[in-house]
């Protein structure tokens, strides 16, 4: 079962550490008006570990969010997933640092990380900073970021179709963190979380 964090404000510091034929999984969701630093410390420790690591997380106004993720391979055959998607606007400011280390003894390695943002104002900032440390030699590592803003095209072609442009904004928004959220089991806690997003991101569209 996947577990379901609900950053709150301050500092989140955690320990992970995986035994060998089993899995981690989480979801960690920061909502607007939180300022927070989150670390984790995940240890993949037998063979056949696994961790999937996701986050969605939108700020709107000065919050400062500082996520840090620190992904271990330490043995053969061991599987990791990071895949962070936020939105900024305001004068907020996120900092993103991940890194995998995969040691030489861990060979079958794969690991992937991913952090894409959307910027919505010019007064927010996003750094992100997604690293490999790789000492073996038969792996399947990637990581990749991207800081953009939204598609002006799209929102033009769904106007064009009789959607407001809040509505308009809001569709690109939840699009673009459902993978996220797409990873919450439970189907009730997943459309609740999705409609608070919604509300969130139409308040911040409001304040633009």
């Amino acid at each position: 079962m996947t577990e379901i964090i609900l950053v709150s404000e301050g500092q989140l510091n955690r320990r992970i550490d995986v035994p060998g034929g089993e899995s981690a999984d989480m979801v960690l969701i920061v909502f607007p008006g939180i300022s927070c630093d989150v670390r984790l410390d995940v240890n993949l420790n037998g063979e056949g570990a696994e961790a999937n690591i996701l986050g969605a997380y939108i700020c709107g106004g000065e919050e400062k969010v500082n996520i840090a993720i620190d992904m271990h391979h330490k043995l053969p055959h061991c599987n990791s997933r990071q895949l962070f998607k936020g939105i900024a606007g305001g004068r907020s400011k996120v900092d993103f640092y991940g890194k995998i280390t995969v040691a030489q003894d861990a060979q079958k390695t794969e690991a992937y990380q991913e952090n894409h943002n959307i910027l919505l104002s010019d007064g927010a900032k996003v750094d992100t900073k997604p690293q490999l440390e790789i000492y073996a030699d038969d792996v399947k590592c990637s990581h990749g970021a991207t800081i953009g803003r939204l598609n002006e095209e799209e929102q033009f072609y769904m106007r064009s179709r009789g959607i407001t442009l809040e509505d308009a904004k809001v569709l690109q928004m939840i699009s673009f963190i459902a993978p996220v959220l797409e990873n919450i089991d439970d189907e009730a806690q997943r459309e609740a979380i999705a409609a608070e997003f919604d509300r969130h991101i139409r308040n911040i569209i409001r304040s633009m």
